[in-house]
């Protein structure tokens, strides 16, 4: 079952929608942030449309089919984030209005969910 996932995502790599293009385009080769997504990564037998392994962060991009399928995508959303792995949901709409609110989304993330580093203002001598 596993391998069919692989190459199952595999196909919805080479078939990306424009608005999943315009998304990659923006976080691809870790162009926002530094940070490294994947496309269609396989998580708990699922496949979210991106996902970003530093920040155990799924991304999904809901088009017209997720108005119809809402507790498949919630019990789906409750199996991946048992796993301590966040989703952030983002409609086509949302992204068609403004492309970069994608990044907007993420940077939101970071800030409500990374916790900084400490403050040193001087720096140990170890």
């Amino acid at each position: 079952m596993r391998e069919k996932k692989k190459i199952f995502a595999r196909r919805l790599r080479k078939e990306q929608t424009k608005v999943e293009k315009v998304v990659w385009e923006l976080i691809r080769n870790r162009k926002f942030m530094g940070l490294k997504f994947r496309r269609q990564h396989v998580i708990e037998g699922f496949v979210v449309d991106f996902y970003c392994n530093n920040l155990r962060l799924g991304i999904e991009i809901d088009g017209g089919i997720h108005l119809r399928q809402k507790e498949y995508d919630r019990l789906r959303q409750e199996i991946i984030e048992s796993e301590d792995i966040k989703i952030v949901r983002i409609t086509n709409k949302e992204i068609k209005a403004n492309k970069r609110i994608i990044l907007k989304k993420i940077k939101q993330f970071i800030d409500n969910h990374i916790a900084p580093l400490p403050f040193s203002p001087h720096p140990s001598a170890h």
